[in-house]
């Protein structure tokens, strides 16, 4: 089934039979081709019985809704004629490629601009005008004609037979990825220092103080001064940043660049904030972050690529007084591209602000429009995290569980600050206690957290969680044909 976000009008029939040993090139191919294109904004009676989640409470409640994977949809109830709001489950998306993926590509971004316009995910006010305007680059594009692409995903060479095609493909493997420039010595750690601002918000003194940093091994190093950097002396502190929650903090009008770490340590869990001074500063250490807290150096090959992305992500959310169109050419009904809260905060000047952002991604074709704002949309903070109520065992008070695609986080209920951080990789065992309803999860040190959901049937949590294992054994290089049983035995539990 291609997933579909059904905006409470009529659901989507597909003209082509579709069969379980169908390639995605033959899926993608057999199916109606308006599937890869935006539909027409609903209009004001369907946008009424949208959802507005209005706290962190309600976005949890949200997800009861989900249905059982391991059962029929008509098992669970469902009937013919009946209308499903169907979504992405897991935010977890593999190797998308504009050749192939025109329709997967579409439906996630169709997801994405939902979750923005109806405040199920936040964002900042210069993201959300680079969201708007990039909509409104892929609804310019729709009717245009568009480029050919590879299948590596980049645009073809007009001259470019199928033959040449596939031999730039087969050098392209042979080869295999170029590891980044910054790391083409391979007897040398690669490491990065700098003077950053760092910010202990649980402090009773709660002012920036200046370091010397050094990133190396997963690791910041902190010093007083530049010489006791250098000579590896008079180290103030370490922070290991393994684990850690790397959260953005930026607002680029009072030019604020800072990054908050959620650091794990054995008996607590310690927050920090550095504050940088530009914006390749805040790229490169934020790079830096990220890619430590999933266990990734820099000798890495992605932390070029990373550093490149964060660096476009800014330069999107920047106004351009240049601007490629005029406020009147074009009939904007600003409801169908902003959050209601900015359309209340920004009123009157939404329009000319829009077109400001528009003018920097004005060449973009319909599917470059189209992933830059799935990329924007997977760097906001609050990007891929499923939120539940649960109580632990023991505990009064109730708890907001977060499940995001390497980890899950205990959150508080009112804040959604981050208290405890447990990846999966650190994960033995989970179960349930279906006569209970009580969810165990065993990890690597022996210990074991318990909790109830109060907020959905724990056999949702379960499927969350053995769904995203189940995807992180993806590879290029393993065979990528659907392992159904693998599935149902990492989701289905022992109902």
């Amino acid at each position: 089934m291609i997933p579909k976000l059904v905006h409470g009008r009529k659901t989507v029939s597909t003209p082509t039979e579709v069969t379980p040993n169908m390639s995605m090139e033959q899926l993608n191919g057999g199916l109606d081709n308006s599937l890869a294109q935006t539909p027409p904004p609903p209009g004001p009676d369907v946008r009424k019985h949208f959802l507005r989640p209005k706290s962190l409470v309600e976005k949890a409640r949200m997800n009861v809704a989900w249905l059982n994977s391991s059962l029929s949809i008509m098992e669970q109830g469902v009937r013919e004629y009946d209308t499903l709001c169907l979504r992405f489950k897991f935010y977890d998306f593999y190797d998308l490629n504009p050749k192939y993926d025109a329709i997967r590509i579409n439906q996630i971004y169709e997801q994405a601009k939902w979750q923005l316009l109806n405040e199920e995910i936040d964002c900042t006010e210069e993201e959300m005008l680079m969201f708007a305007a990039l909509q409104l680059q892929v609804n310019l594009q729709a009717n245009q004609p568009q480029p050919n692409y590879d299948s590596n995903g980049s645009i073809a060479s007009p001259q470019e037979d199928d033959i040449d095609a596939a031999l730039s493909d087969l050098q392209t493997t042979l080869e295999g990825s170029n590891i980044s420039n910054h790391c083409n010595d391979i007897t040398k750690v690669p490491e990065l220092n700098d003077e950053l601002k760092i910010l202990k918000p649980k402090k009773i003194l709660r002012s920036y103080k200046r370091y010397w940093v050094s990133c190396k091994d997963l690791t910041l190093y902190l010093y007083k001064s530049r010489e006791e950097l250098v000579h590896r002396t008079g180290l103030v502190q370490e922070i290991n940043l393994k684990g850690c929650e790397v959260t953005p903090d930026v607002n680029i009008s009072q030019n604020k660049y800072c990054i908050k770490l959620d650091v794990l340590t054995e008996h607590s869990q310690d927050v920090y904030i550095i504050r940088c001074e530009s914006e390749s500063q805040y790229a490169k250490w934020m790079a830096a972050c990220r890619l430590a807290a999933k266990g990734r150096s820099l000798a890495d090959s992605s932390y070029d690529s990373e550093v490149q992305t964060i660096l476009e992500f800014l330069q999107m959310q920047r106004p351009n007084e240049q601007l490629a169109l005029q406020p009147n050419s074009l009939n904007i009904q600003v409801e169908d591209f902003i959050a209601p809260r900015y359309i209340k905060k920004l009123k009157g000047k939404l329009i000319h602000r829009i077109l400001e952002a528009h003018a920097n991604i004005k060449d973009l074709s319909l599917i470059e429009a189209k992933l830059n704002y799935i990329k924007a949309w997977q760097s906001l903070p609050e990007y891929g995290i499923t939120l539940f109520i649960i109580k632990f065992v023991g505990q009064k008070k109730e708890d907001l569980l977060g499940i995001a695609n390497s980890r899950i986080m205990r959150m508080d209920l009112n804040t959604g600050d981050h208290l405890k951080t447990w990846r999966y990789n650190t994960m033995k065992a989970w179960n349930v206690n279906w006569e209970v309803k009580l969810m165990t999860i065993q990890l690597e040190d022996d210990n074991k957290i318990d909790f109830s959901c109060l907020s959905a049937d724990c056999k949702v949590i379960h499927e969350f969680i053995g769904g995203y294992i189940f995807l992180s054994m993806r590879s290029k290089d393993a065979n990528q044909t659907l392992n159904e049983e693998l599935f149902h035995k990492l989701t289905g539990g022992w109902s």
